[in-house]
């Protein structure tokens, strides 16, 4: 499915135009779920932290037991080729992808060294600086590393995140804050969170049930070097309706004012605007 336009794939060693079909119907990915992703972002010239998305990639890869092939620095290599296909002023989503190809005799545990690779790349647009969201509660948790392979970027973990977006679209919210199986918050149904509380910044302690995100981990290291505490630590719903900003952290769009969590109303704060304003200072620095 593709989300944006002006698609380029690279599949068996070259660059295509389009969305190039890459799966077969028998494959282990197609029918098993075997396959990761992860999700870059070129914009205006630069792509934050490729390296560490690419690198990201093959870890999922070996967490789910399938082979990777390619290098984190030969896949930075072939994303900066594929770009050439851009403006510089594009907004271009970019997805490296791995699945295994064949099972073992069981079919059910990936043939080592029979992997699928592709990389695609589309024009998808930042959201405006405008943009914001709402949270609402959601019976759908994170599960854990014992019964999901959460220390992977898996496709197939996405079908949960589905069932939570949906539930609280039909009640009028955009996304989903969501918590571990302890009932302590994780993150949202979509990207990482944060909260403001008098001045100072918290996220969820990473317990291995979510991805702790690179661009969170980006913006808790230009928050410390700004000045600001900034804490991991265990939060409940009860800390969010007492914050006084709150904010997602994503690649997509790397910050997401919070305006409001069930009944409880935020405003878009300094330290909301100033995270965003130390991202793409240190994304242009280099």
């Amino acid at each position: 499915m593709a989300t944006g336009k002006n698609i380029h794939t690279y599949f068996n060693g070259t660059w295509h135009n389009g969305d190039v079909a890459v799966i077969n119907a028998a494959d282990h990915g197609a029918w098993l779920g075997s396959g990761v992703f992860d999700g870059a972002r070129y914009v205006n010239g630069v792509a934050p932290d490729l390296l560490a998305h690419c690198q990201r990639v093959n870890r999922s890869a070996e967490a789910l037991m399938v082979t990777p092939t390619v290098s984190a620095e030969d896949m930075v290599q072939i994303v900066w080729d594929g770009l050439r296909a851009y403006a510089e002023d594009s907004a271009v989503y970019i997805r490296p992808m791995y699945w295994a190809i064949d099972g073992d005799q069981t079919a059910i545990v990936p043939q080592a060294n029979k992997t699928g690779f592709a990389i695609c790349l589309e024009e998808i647009p930042m959201a405006p600086e405008t943009a914001s969201v709402s949270l609402g509660k959601t019976q759908f948790r994170r599960p854990v590393l014992e019964s999901a392979v959460v220390n992977a970027k898996a496709g197939c973990l996405y079908p949960n995140n589905a069932r939570m977006l949906a539930e609280v679209r039909a009640r009028g919210f955009q996304n989903a804050l969501v918590t571990d199986a302890m009932g302590n918050v994780a993150e949202s149904a979509t990207a990482n969170v944060f909260m403001v509380k008098d001045g100072e910044v918290f996220t969820p302690i990473a317990n291995g049930t979510f991805l702790a995100g690179i661009t969170r981990a980006r913006h808790m290291t230009n928050l410390r070097a700004d000045g600001t505490d900034v804490h991991e630590t265990v939060l409940t719903f009860a800390d969010f309706e007492a914050a006084d900003e709150v904010f997602l952290s994503g690649n997509m769009n790397k910050v997401t004012p919070v305006v409001g969590f069930e009944e409880t109303s935020y405003q878009v704060g300094p330290v909301t605007r100033r995270v965003r304003e130390m991202y793409w200072d240190w994304a242009h620095s280099g």
